[in-house]
């Protein structure tokens, strides 16, 4: 066989669906995930610059919008700040994070985090939480860590 009619096989193979698939593309969930542990967990303030984008919209009523506000808040964080990730819920382009803050406050928080990915960055945030209580009425913790 020519190059030429190799070439046109190889390309006809290609377009037809025999060739290899495309690398699967990070999901929302993942991609969170990712940018919530290097962050919270791991501390790295550069991650702000990787995956939040810098006109975030911020939903929590303590904070303004802007990725900046981020920055600034986790470059201050207090010695004894510690983050975990519970259980994580995806649809579309929203994401949530079930996570236990500890050393924020007096006492740990429970949230729940809800992320809004546009454009390969998080766009946009709310959240919901409560101080953790022991013990509950029907002996059940708030919060598992995620295995």
């Amino acid at each position: 066989m020519s190059y030429a009619k190799n070439t046109a096989f190889a390309f006809a193979l290609a377009i037809s669906g025999f060739a290899a698939p495309a690398l699967a593309q990070e999901s929302n969930k993942d991609f969170v995930v990712k940018a919530v542990t290097e962050l919270f967990i791991d501390g790295d303030i550069t991650a702000v610059d990787r995956y939040w984008a810098e006109d975030y919209i911020q939903r929590n009523p303590m904070f303004p919008s802007g990725s900046a506000v981020i920055r600034e808040a986790f470059a201050t964080l207090p010695p004894g700040f510690k983050y975990e990730i519970g259980m994580v819920i995806a649809e579309g382009d929203l994401v949530a994070i079930h996570g236990r803050y500890t050393g924020f406050g007096p006492k740990p928080l429970i949230v729940v985090d809800i992320f809004r990915v546009e454009s390969g960055k998080i766009a946009e945030h709310w959240d919901v939480g409560q101080e953790e209580v022991l013990e509950t009425a029907s002996g059940n913790p708030m919060f598992e860590p995620m295995q």
